[in-house]
């Protein structure tokens, strides 16, 4: 029951953080290739998959969830003191032509750095933990972590370092506010977070 729950306040969460996102019109994948070499590319990636663990690859993204978080950084909301400056540049224009490039980008397949902790973060990204209810993470972004349009991002292919920093900063209530994943990193142990960042890292 706990993890239904779970499950509909996520729905309901995400839905109400992306409707404006969602009525926006279509982006210019041109227009934005422009936009990401002159500001995105350092960090992110001409292609939208990033080298550096630090920086999320977007290659591949719901173009709805790029723009949600980029308003969110704005905003202000979502706490980051380089893409603040970054995002305060762009247009809700921009932001549109941004994702929509970074969307249509091909992600690059990874390798998981721990084999060891594939088989932990398997079962839990598959079935969750029942004792201490967690839901599985496929329930929301899907058996290969692609996430659903509109609704859940894609993490497929995330480094893994970045997918346990962004777990951990929900679990603390730093820079990432969501009261649904905050509640689920909260029922995790540092162990559990490890291995399924590794587990998401290699899926594709």
């Amino acid at each position: 029951m706990k993890q239904q729950m779970l499950w509909a306040l996520a729905t309901a969460t995400l839905a109400s953080g992306v409707s404006s996102a969602c009525q926006a019109s279509t982006g210019d994948p041109a227009r934005g290739k422009v936009i990401v070499q002159q500001v995105c590319a350092a960090c992110h990636g001409i292609d939208g998959n990033s080298v550096a663990s630090a920086n999320p690859s977007l290659a591949g993204q719901h173009p709805v969830y790029i723009v949600t978080q980029l308003k969110a950084f704005k905003a202000g909301i979502r706490k980051n003191p380089v893409m603040l400056g970054m995002a305060s540049t762009l247009s809700e224009a921009d932001m549109l032509n941004v994702a929509a490039y970074f969307s249509t980008q091909t992600p690059k397949e990874r390798q998981a750095a721990d084999k060891t902790l594939l088989e932990a973060g398997r079962k839990l990204y598959r079935g969750g933990n029942a004792y201490t209810h967690v839901p599985a993470c496929m329930a929301c972004h899907g058996p290969a972590g692609a996430g659903i349009p509109d609704q859940f991002p894609r993490l497929a292919g995330q480094q893994s370092a970045y997918v346990l920093k962004q777990l951990t900063d929900f679990k603390a209530g730093v820079d990432r506010q969501n009261q649904t994943m905050s509640d689920v990193a909260g029922r995790l142990s540092d162990a559990e977070m490890k291995a399924v960042a590794e587990y998401i890292s290699g899926l594709r």
